[in-house]
């Protein structure tokens, strides 16, 4: 089984990513969908395993993507931070893009607010915030997305 860990919007303050990986155990790859803040470097070291990062509305001076689109196992994955496609405002924007692009998952942040969404040809994912959650309960949290032996996948909020 293959383990993603994907988090967002931890803006310089890195304990809980710390809780979160212990909590997870080392993932075979971190996902993070922006406001690293300039710690980018810091994450891929306290990661322990690959890094797929991109830039967020606060990584000003940054020369980090502004998006990816990267596989993970049979999927097309889209990594943004979400504030290009005003996610704050609702999804429709995002979802036209990753339709038009042949996506197979969209994960995105910005909102703080973790969610999974599923229709039958896209998944949409938000990890929510490690540092400054918004959603109802305010806990931080993180996806982690596993890959089954028939390559399925699987996602599941996981809050601190």
């Amino acid at each position: 089984m293959k383990k993603i860990m994907v988090v967002s919007d931890t803006h310089k303050h890195h304990r809980n990513l710390a809780r979160a990986l212990e909590q997870a155990g080392t993932p075979d790859l971190l996902i993070h969908l922006g406001d690293a803040e300039g710690y980018e470097d810091y994450i891929a070291d306290m990661a322990g395993c690959p890094l797929e990062i991109v830039s967020g509305n606060n990584d000003f001076f940054s020369m980090l993507d502004k998006e990816k689109e990267i596989r993970i196992g049979k999927y097309k994955v889209l990594l943004t931070h979400g504030h290009y496609y005003y996610v704050s405002a609702g999804l429709d924007t995002l979802r036209k893009e990753a339709y038009s692009r042949g996506m197979d998952i969209v994960m995105f942040g910005h909102t703080h607010r973790p969610l999974i969404e599923y229709d039958k040809e896209l998944t949409v994912i938000n990890p929510g915030s490690l540092s400054y959650p918004r959603q109802p309960g305010r806990k931080p949290s993180y996806i982690m997305m596993e890959l089954d032996r028939e390559g399925e996948a699987h996602f599941t909020i996981h809050y601190l």
